[in-house]
């Protein structure tokens, strides 16, 4: 089972060859990550298919608690060097606290440990 961050989700929706084989695995994401996904596909196609996006992807979403938001903003100031989003670093805590790979095109995640890193 995959995190999928926002890049992620971009590169499936644009028909990346080289995530093709996550298109029919499990899924986990935060709404964050729906709201930056949603306002691209606003953006570039209206809001019909980002409507039919977000209603199609909302139900593989988990919720941020408390424990996520403070370990979060912990690995981010670790990290400041890398200039990491919030939304970023709230995905890939979820996803190490969850047991789940977080899948990322963004450089800034490319060595580190429980990603799978792909452009």
């Amino acid at each position: 089972m995959y995190f999928l961050d926002s890049y992620a989700f971009i590169e499936i929706i644009r028909g990346n060859p080289n995530y093709s084989k996550f298109k029919n695995t499990e899924i986990a994401t935060t709404r964050l990550n729906l709201m930056e996904v949603y306002y691209k596909i606003l953006k570039e196609f209206g809001r019909k298919a980002a409507d039919k996006f977000y209603e199609e992807t909302v139900k593989y979403c988990v919720n941020i608690n408390d424990d996520v938001i403070k370990e979060s903003m912990s690995f981010r100031l670790q990290n400041k060097s890398k200039n990491l989003s919030y939304i970023d670093c709230i995905g890939y805590v979820l996803a190490k606290m969850n047991g789940l790979k977080f899948l990322t095109g963004d450089i800034q995640f490319k060595a580190m440990e429980n990603v799978e890193f792909v452009k």
